[in-house]
Formats: C-alpha cells, structure tokens, sequence
C-alpha cells in the first residue's frame, strides 16, 4: 500500500462521496466501483503482498474498515465477504489453491460465501446444501440464503456437507446450475447485493474444493467467520463515529428554548452515551486486532466479544442518533436513518447476539475458579 494508511482513507472518501444515501435508496452500488476497488486490493487488504494484496495487520485493516463502515457500509459489507473468501482460501486452501483464487481477489473479480441456509443458520448440523464426490468431479446440491454480496460475484465459496463433514468449495457464479435470486428491499445494507443463491447439480473439477478434503463443520464455519466478525465489528464502531459527528454538528446548531441544544443536560446525556459507545467498542476491536496480530489463544472469543459489543453498542447508538436529530435524521437516505437499519443487521449476522452472548457465557465458565 504505497499511499499508507492515510492516503487510503482519504481515497476511501473520494470515491464514497456524497454517493452512499443514492446507493441505499436504489439499492445498488456501482459495479465498476467494485471491480476498481478490487483491482487496487481495497477489497480484501490483509491478502498478503505476493498475492496482490496490501498486507495489512489486523489492526491497520480495522482502521481501514472503520472508516469505510463509516461512509457506507453496504460498502463494507462487500469488502467484509471479498475479506471473509480471501481468508478462507489463505487458511483452508493449499498453497496451489492460493496462488490460483488470491490473485483474482485482489484482481478485480468479487466474491461472496455462502453459509445461511432457508433452515439453518447458527445450527450448522441442520446444513443441507452438499457436496458429493464424483470421480475426478464434485457435485453441489442446496439453497443458501441471504448471501452477501452473491448479485455482484464472480465466484461464490459454498460450504455444504461433505461425507462426515463440510468442505468449502469455490463455484464461479456462471456456472451450469447456479442460479442467484437478489433479496428486495432489505432492512438494512441495501446495496450490498444480498442475495438467494440455488445450486441444482453444480459440477465442477475437485481441485475447487479449499484443501481436497472435508473438516468438522463448526472449525470450517468459525475460520471464515473469524474474519467476518471482527470486519463487522470495525465496520460498527465506523457507524458510531458517523452518528457521534452527525449527533454533536446537530445539536451544537439546532437552538431550542433559546438555547442550542447541546447545552441541554437530557440531550446532552444522549452526546456522552454516544460517545461512550464509539470508545467501548472502539477500545474492544483494538483489543481483538492485537490478540490476531499476536496470534494469542484469545483470539476467537476476542472476536466474538468485538462484534457482539460493538453491534450492539452500534444499534443502540444510531438509535440514540435518530433521537437526538429527530425528523432531520429520519428521512430515507440520512447517514443516521442508514445506519440506523444497518446497525441492526450487524446484531445478527456473522453470528446473532444471542449466539454471540452463548459464546461468550461457554467461555466465562471455562475459566479458573468458575466451577
């Protein structure tokens, strides 16, 4: 990344621009945007360098997150999924797989992985997609739901059962049997090309498997979401920064009983939560980067504890946003508006809340001196 990290940012603002409540409200965003951004590794920046990449720490990649989440985060949503596919090749494919997929990440191709299925989301044993081994082929059979950013991919990563266990397998999304089916009108990241994808009879060579074999399904699931959650939760505290500066420009102008409206104690009580919010979930996903970039053995639940803080600190925050400009803030395509239905997408995906406090209750009792 020859600009830096700064240089980034401000490209990231340039080509956002005043653009992001016009992609929400058409929900779309513009392809070619996409497959530049690709080009140029903005996509997936922790790829590594030899593969085209930026090589960027976890904790530069969560700055650099941070602040897309905080332009657009349909945006990010995108570069969560082309993230989430690149790691999963890193770590699950062999290094033949690689040099093969890596490069076409931070080429210009898009990609989307599909995990959720019309009957099983965190329950992974009721995963009915499969994948059947055929000679020197596999076959693909199933229906995953709600995949991010599927309508704009050229390759689609689909996890589906595999003899005893699941496997990853890479699917170009033109292939005989694959079919898309866009979501309308999502409640939140409308432009992020959420979408239905059906697979009836995919064929292709066995070398699109990531690795050749199967894995037990929660270690294949939690890799790739690994990645996904600690993107959704650097891309939340973008979204509280966003409200913090929209709240704070809003009530330092507006006057009511002839004073602004900072100065009163209630609305003023609203700025300090807003602000506590931004720095708790802020304090919580550096915490997390570290522990990735070190490699600690907490790093999986310092990810879950970064996306659940931060979302939740994210959805209540926008809220109080919303609360605090009032009718300036909710008219459709208004970055509080947006972020208040985004913010509520990101307690549920990448594992929902309620999952996420399950986690994180099962590790609280594995500790010393709890039983």
């Amino acid at each position: 990344m020859g600009e830096g990290l700064a240089g980034a940012l401000a490209e990231a603002t340039l080509r956002v621009g005043d653009q992001a409540g016009k992609w929400d409200r058409d929900g779309l965003l513009p392809l070619d945007l996409l497959h530049d951004l690709g080009a140029e590794g903005r996509l997936c920046a922790q790829v590594p360098e030899e593969y085209g990449g930026w090589g960027l720490s976890s904790t530069l990649n969560g700055a650099y997150t941070a602040h897309v989440g905080g332009l657009c985060s349909s945006l990010r949503s995108v570069m969560t999924s082309q993230g989430m596919a690149a790691w999963t090749v890193q770590r699950l494919g062999t290094p033949e797989q690689a040099a093969a997929y890596l490069p076409r990440l931070t080429g210009g191709e898009l990609a989307a992985i599909g995990f959720s299925e019309p009957g099983a989301g965190s329950d992974l044993a009721a995963m009915t997609t499969t994948v059947r081994r055929d000679g020197d082929t596999v076959v693909l059979d199933g229906h995953k739901k709600w995949v991010t950013a599927a309508h704009y991919a050229d390759l689609l990563l689909i996890v589906g059962r595999y003899q005893d266990g699941a496997v990853a397998v890479v699917v170009p999304a033109d292939a005989p049997g694959v079919r898309t089916e866009r979501i309308a009108d999502p409640l939140g990241c409308r432009a992020a090309g959420h979408a239905d994808v059906h697979l009836d009879g995919v064929r292709l060579p066995a070398d699109h498997v990531l690795g050749g074999h199967g894995l037990p399904p929660t270690l294949l699931v939690t890799t790739a979401l690994a990645y996904g959650r600690m993107s959704v939760a650097w891309g939340c505290v973008g979204i509280l920064r966003a409200c913090l500066a929209a709240a704070t420009a809003h009530a330092a102008e507006r006057e009511q009983f002839g004073k602004p409206l900072s100065e009163h104690q209630l609305v003023a009580g609203h700025l300090a939560d807003l602000f506590t919010a931004e720095q708790v979930a802020r304090r919580v996903c550096e915490h997390a980067s570290r522990c990735w970039d070190e490699g600690t053995p907490d790093q999986v639940v310092a990810a879950v504890l970064a996306k659940h803080v931060s979302a939740t600190q994210a959805a209540r925050g926008a809220a109080t946003a919303v609360q605090v400009l009032a009718s300036a803030g909710s008219q459709d395509g208004h970055p509080v508006a947006r972020a208040y239905r985004d913010a509520k997408l990101m307690e549920i995906i990448e594992g929902s809340s309620e999952l996420c406090r399950l986690m994180l209750a099962q590790h609280a009792l594995s500790l010393p001196g709890t039983s």
